[in-house]
């Protein structure tokens, strides 16, 4: 049985069909086109028990939550239930290499699929970023760099990446964990098989993911923005030096270009990651010299009278957001808002009070927000994107950041992140 029938259902079934499986496809929503699809039984429309039947393996999307009565259902009656990237690690054969963390993974995936190749290593790129990872199997592959989220980790066991990368763990997806904690442990999941052989790259800066450094089997390698700690990575001038008990390396940073203490952090770990794995440090410096940042992700988009945008549609929850600003110049216009995911807001208003001068509220969140941060600047809402745009335009002069860092999803007037960003890039070439 496929339990949602998205992107990555798709795969799975596609997957399972190729292999010979008798297949029952489930979806919640009814308006599921079977055109495309492998033959198989298809129930639409909610999520019965009964359609178990005598299913011996249950394969879950991302997107179903762990309560999903066909979930609780299949594990009552011991029927194993697994996620995709579970699925395709029982068949892959290349080395895994996983990032996970609340903010950052598809930059540190994209990164080290850049460097892996530099090194004329044959990478497999995807994960959570776009491309399943079942998309691997069978390909003749040196590595398979994977973008890994808490909701695909839910539901492995035998998942084991050579290499496991931990960025950072901030509040997020509070309308699917009870708390912290709760989204933390489906995080650190992603380690539970590694052994002797493998590698953990762990954020020594944030203390729940380094506290992880304790509990773990394999090899574990710290990186940070503090002071030298071995085994790990730090920074030295413009100098990434290394050291893992066994071989030390010095990658320079002269061509690296991006901004924000956020995205050394990410080159750092990036770095490490390839370098435990025997890449040449003239590869990783070569790669991150020609890095350049991934479409929505605190990207310029356009200069107006002397006024910056900036589209960092990505940055969906309060961590990512107070990255953003600490790393576009001030004074700056903020617009965020969307659809609340249950997080705290708080952590915004200091940096609002150091380098923001007006903050534009829009979506269902705004008087939600409105609420949290009043006081930490001016305030203005605006239920749209376009109203907030153009007001933006109107309060911004020249020498000012026109921000989009929303910290909120975007599911309340926008198909994803990208279609957003993309829609704000339009209306900023408009004005």
């Amino acid at each position: 049985m496929v339990v949602g029938l998205g992107v990555t259902g798709q795969a799975v079934a596609r997957f399972l069909d190729a292999r010979g499986a008798v297949l029952t496809l489930t979806d919640r929503r009814s308006n599921i086109a079977a055109e495309g699809m492998p033959h198989a039984t298809l129930r639409l429309g909610a999520e019965n028990p009964a359609w178990l039947g005598e299913a011996e393996l249950v394969v879950t999307s991302p997107g179903v939550p762990r309560d999903s009565p066909l979930l609780w259902a299949a594990v009552a009656a011991q029927v194993p239930v697994v996620s995709e990237i579970e699925l395709a690690a029982r068949f892959l054969t290349a080395p895994l290499v996983a990032v996970t963390g609340t903010n950052g993974k598809s930059t540190v995936t994209v990164m080290l699929g850049g460097i892996f190749r530099r090194a004329g290593m044959k990478t497999f790129v995807g994960g959570n970023l776009g491309t399943p990872l079942l998309d691997a199997v069978g390909c003749a592959l040196d590595v398979a760099v994977v973008e890994v989220s808490s909701f695909q980790l839910e539901w492995v066991e035998s998942f084991k990446p050579r290499v496991g990368i931990h960025l950072n763990l901030t509040d997020d997806h509070f309308d699917r964990y009870r708390d912290l904690d709760d989204y933390g442990a489906a995080k650190a999941r992603m380690f539970a098989r590694q052994d002797g052989a493998d590698w953990a790259i762990l954020n020594r800066d944030d203390p729940r993911v380094w506290r992880l450094a304790r509990e773990l089997r394999s090899n574990v390698l710290g990186f940070g923005l503090g002071a030298a700690a071995v085994p790990g990575i730090w920074r030295d001038g413009n100098t990434l030096m290394f050291d893992d008990g066994r071989r030390r390396a010095r990658v320079d940073l002269a061509g690296f270009g991006l901004p924000g203490r956020h995205n050394l952090a990410n080159a750092m770990a990036a770095a490490a990651a390839a370098l435990v794995m025997g890449v040449d440090a003239r590869h990783v410096e070569r790669a991150l010299g020609d890095f350049r940042p991934l479409a929505h992700r605190i990207e310029p988009v356009g200069e107006r009278a002397g006024v910056t945008f900036i589209d960092d549609s990505k940055g969906t929850n309060v961590g990512s957001v107070v990255e953003a600003i600490a790393a576009v110049k001030a004074p700056i216009i903020l617009i965020a808002g969307g659809l609340d995911k249950g997080g705290d807001y708080a952590p915004l208003r200091k940096p609002l009070e150091e380098k923001v001068k007006l903050v534009i509220l829009i979506g269902d969140a705004r008087e939600k927000m409105r609420l949290a941060l009043e006081g930490a600047a001016a305030i203005e809402l605006a239920p749209t994107l376009d109203q907030a745009v153009q007001r933006a335009a109107r309060a911004a002069a020249a020498g000012d950041t026109v921000l989009l860092s929303p910290a909120c999803s975007s599911f309340d007037q926008f198909r994803d992140y990208a279609e957003r960003g993309e829609i704000f890039k339009k209306l900023v070439r408009a004005l």
